[in-house]
């Protein structure tokens, strides 16, 4: 399998370094599948915490290999950007579609069923049984 078959993984969050941390422990627990295309979108152009419509649009269309572009966030004002974004219809990728999913939990699953050639659907819906995952 290539990764020009596969959905592309954007992680948005506040922190650039928990965007960057998150994409690297979904990629490491893929394991051995394909290379799936991740990208962090994390804090300010400026490395400041928050979020940015310009690093969240760069990191889709970075990853983009015409099979979707699934996008995680972290909190609030994340999903109200990519939201923006979306409505806006031509700042993201075609396919573009935000997640409803637990940030790290969602990303590890999205990243590992994407690594299996999954289409979207597949992607957003094993991201989303994220939630039911229990610790105890």
């Amino acid at each position: 399998m290539t990764d020009d078959k596969l959905v592309g993984i954007v992680l948005v969050s506040h922190s650039a370094q928990v965007a960057s941390s998150v994409a690297e422990l979904a990629r490491g627990l893929a394991g051995g599948g394909a290379a799936v295309p991740v990208a962090p979108a994390g804090g300010t152009e400026g490395g400041g915490l928050g979020t940015s419509a310009e690093l969240i649009a760069s990191a889709a269309a970075s990853v983009d290999r015409g099979a979707g572009v699934a996008v995680l966030t972290d909190l609030g004002s994340a999903v109200l950007t990519v939201k923006a974004l979306l409505a806006e219809g031509d700042e993201l990728p075609e396919g573009t579609r935000l997640v409803d999913a637990p940030f790290v939990e969602g990303a590890v699953a999205a990243v590992v069923t994407a690594s299996t050639g999954a289409d979207l659907d597949a992607v957003e819906a094993a991201a989303g049984e994220a939630y039911t995952y229990r610790k105890v």
